[in-house]
């Protein structure tokens, strides 16, 4: 009862006391005071207080340090929400709003990272009546709530499927879906205001604040979140406002993803501004996302060249969600492109060099089966993209510098299939008859460490130049045909095949003496006991296909071994059948 009469005792003294003359330690006995009444659940008779007409003096001066305990309770306690969020309005209503947006401001830097969804969605309306109070003073604190909002909803992870984005345990979908309800007035005010006046310094400051607030959008969550058209989840919605409100502010997606002054080089981009970028060419180019209001002027091969860099950009990524976004962007931005038609000047372009490199690193380094398999579409269509000049030259490239029997593999493949396609046509392509091929030949038809190569290692490329080479000698009379081709085929062919067989009986020779030395060593160990000492006839270490033999069990090591074996008989086998070709040729009538 007489801490009552004391609290009563205070609130007549602050009545009576000008809104000027209030101290610290009145605000703070006005926050213990208000605190101390929810905390024994009693909002109803705080709300009574705040709405009373002779104590709007003292809520209009002090009113603003309860917002903080006001949406604390909304949070934690959902039975007091009603009297709470009242509470809250009449504070939004009667307190300056100068005062009231700061005090959102700090709460919203020190939210409970364990209510961070929670807490947005409780303020956010709130905020939004305090920042349209403002009037023409809104843009930069527009700016510096959205931004600290969303740098809160940048530490809740993103839904990665359908099930997590139903489920919205972390409330983030529930959270973007506030925002874009948050933006909106702002957004009209913009549209409103274009072309109806002269543009103020104001005005552009508020399209400003927007745009950055869409390209922040389009890095967090849009790149970490599956969309897809055919799902129109709450992510894909927020995708969709991000789209439409670019536009309403008077910011083409085709100024900010092909003419921006960031792509002309006259500033340096930040890493964020790029993965923004690249997000809403996925979302144009791929989801087709505002690509009705997209000019229809502009060629496939221009877009192509403008998109190489947001390829560039999400295939340097390790994050699953960019690559997926990264390989459907380059597929899309491929697929307008006619066959056989980019240029090898096109090659020399700093992208057009990086790209392909990446996607070798998802084809060769990515652990995610399905996402090689893309990437290996992905690095075809670009070959058949390429004109015939461009295709040898990415060819003798991919040759050097991939390091990867597989690619290496690949591109053989790649060869002998353009060597075929040019001599269907009856016209010799530019690269892939006569003299230009002899290059490429020189290439594939060598091994990397002589007679020490580790024919294991590279037997997808060792099987593809005998498959090509066996080619090339059953359509000699095409090469014949070509002055001095097939003389210098037939000395690379030699000098390759002779290499080739000192190395398979150097291979066998030791991968026979391992295999006697498991079958050995395991007869040995049958008959000793288990503690006895492993023998040392596995000393010796070898790589096979990225493993050490020392390093298995003996049944391994004996299968791969056995393995290995047969991989030789089969290469000497295709080497005796491509030997016995010229032979047979000559027998056959002219």
């Amino acid at each position: 009862m007489a801490n009552e009469d004391r609290v009563k005792d205070i609130i007549h003294r602050w009545q009576s006391t000008p809104e000027d003359d209030l101290k610290p330690e009145d605000y703070r006995q006005f926050k213990d005071v208000g605190s101390a009444c929810l905390t024994q659940g009693d909002g109803a008779r705080l709300l009574s207080f705040l709405q009373e007409e002779k104590n709007q003096g003292i809520v209009r001066s002090m009113g603003c340090i309860l917002v903080s305990p006001l949406l604390n309770e909304v949070v934690k306690k959902p039975k007091s929400v009603d009297h709470c969020q009242a509470a809250i309005t009449h504070l939004t209503r009667t307190c300056r709003p100068n005062e009231l947006l700061h005090s959102f401001l700090e709460l919203i830097e020190d939210i409970d990272p364990g209510a961070i969804s929670e807490t947005i969605l409780a303020l956010i309306p709130h905020l939004q009546t305090v920042l349209l109070q403002l009037g023409d003073r809104k843009a930069s604190c527009l700016g510096s709530a959205l931004t600290g909002l969303q740098e809160q909803l940048s530490r809740l992870p993103v839904p990665y499927n359908r099930q997590q984005e139903e489920a919205d345990e972390h409330g983030l979908c529930r959270c973007c879906t506030a925002l874009a309800v948050f933006t909106r007035p702002f957004i009209e005010e913009v549209k409103g205001r274009n072309g109806n006046h002269a543009t103020t310094a104001e005005d552009e400051e508020l399209k400003a604040e927007l745009l950055m607030f869409c390209m922040r959008s389009l890095r967090e969550p849009l790149l970490e979140a599956e969309l897809n058209r055919d799902r129109k989840s709450s992510l894909w919605l927020f995708a969709t406002q991000i789209t439409v409100t670019l536009p309403a502010i008077q910011e083409s997606p085709a100024e900010l993803l092909l003419f921006s002054p960031l792509k002309k080089g006259t500033q340096k981009e930040s890493r964020e501004c790029r993965e923004s970028r690249a997000c809403l060419a996925y979302l144009l180019f791929v989801q087709f996302m505002g690509i009705d209001s997209f000019p229809a002027v502009f060629s496939p091969l221009f877009i192509l060249r403008c998109n190489m860099d947001y390829i560039n950009q999400l295939l340097s990524s390790k994050k699953e969600s960019h690559l997926l976004k990264g390989l459907a962007l380059y597929a899309k931005s491929l697929e307008s492109v006619k066959d056989n038609s980019l240029p090898v000047s096109l090659l020399e372009l700093k992208s057009f060099y990086s790209v392909p490199e990446n996607l070798r690193q998802v084809l060769t380094d990515c652990p995610m089966q399905h996402l090689r398999e893309s990437g290996l579409q992905v690095f075809q269509l670009f070959i058949d993209k390429l004109d015939a000049e461009a295709k040898h030259k990415f060819f003798r490239c991919m040759l050097k510098t991939s390091n990867h029997a597989g690619v290496e593999g690949y591109i053989v493949k790649n060869i002998k299939n353009q060597v075929e396609c040019s001599m269907k046509s009856g016209a010799a392509a530019k690269g892939f008859l006569g003299d230009e091929l002899l290059s490429l030949l020189g290439l594939v038809f060598s091994l990397p460490r002589g007679a020490q190569t580790d024919l294991l290692d590279t037997m997808d490329r060792v099987m593809e130049g005998l498959n090509l080479l066996r080619y090339l000698l059953l359509r000699d009379k095409e090469l014949r045909c070509t002055t001095g081709a097939w003389e210098q085929l037939s000395g690379i062919k030699d000098q390759y095949m002779k290499m080739l067989r000192v190395c398979i009986g150097i291979s066998r020779g030791y991968y026979i003496a391992e295999l006697k030395a498991v079958r050995q060593d395991r007869k040995l160990k049958a008959k000793e006991a288990r503690e006895a000492a492993q023998s040392t006839g596995l000393s010796k270490r070898r790589i096979v296909k990225h493993e050490q033999v020392s390093n298995m069990s003996p049944e391994a090591q004996q299968q791969v071994l056995q393995s290995a074996l047969v991989t030789f008989d089969l290469m000497e086998s295709l080497i005796f059948r491509i030997e016995e070709i010229p032979e047979e040729k000559r027998k056959l009538p002219n």
